[in-house]
């Protein structure tokens, strides 16, 4: 059993998905650096604050805080923007200027390899 956790502990991919796992929690610390020192001050050049926070309705004795709602709600769409400019954007160029040499360098499909044992084994009983 430990010899089977250790070959199953040691494959690439739960080392992968570990090293990737690592990277995205110090990428979002990059990611929200970028939006909360940069992008939300420029925010706040026309509106004067950096956040909406301050923009409560008072209703009765309960309190909403639609400004927080919209302080959240604006961080998170350019923290997706700064995902899709920074990393999606590049992978597709690059995908679109190498990819194509990756897929005729895949081989086969199953299916053309299937059709190939098929003819190989039909040749072989002639």
């Amino acid at each position: 059993m430990i010899q089977e956790f250790k070959t199953f502990i040691t494959t690439g991919n739960v080392l992968m998905l570990a090293v990737g796992f690592i990277m995205g929690v110090a990428f979002q610390a990059v990611v929200t650096s970028l939006v909360d020192n940069v992008i939300m001050p420029i925010v706040a050049i026309p509106f004067g604050e950096p956040n909406f926070d301050e923009l409560v309705l008072e209703v009765g004795d309960s309190l909403i805080m639609w400004g927080a709602f919209v302080t959240t709600a604006v961080a998170f769409l350019l923290t997706g923007l700064a995902v899709f400019l920074f990393i999606v954007k590049p992978y597709n160029a690059y995908r679109a200027r190498f990819g194509a040499a990756d897929d005729e360098e895949a081989g086969p499909t199953e299916v053309e390899l299937l059709a190939q044992i098929r003819d190989l084994l039909a040749q072989r009983s002639d």
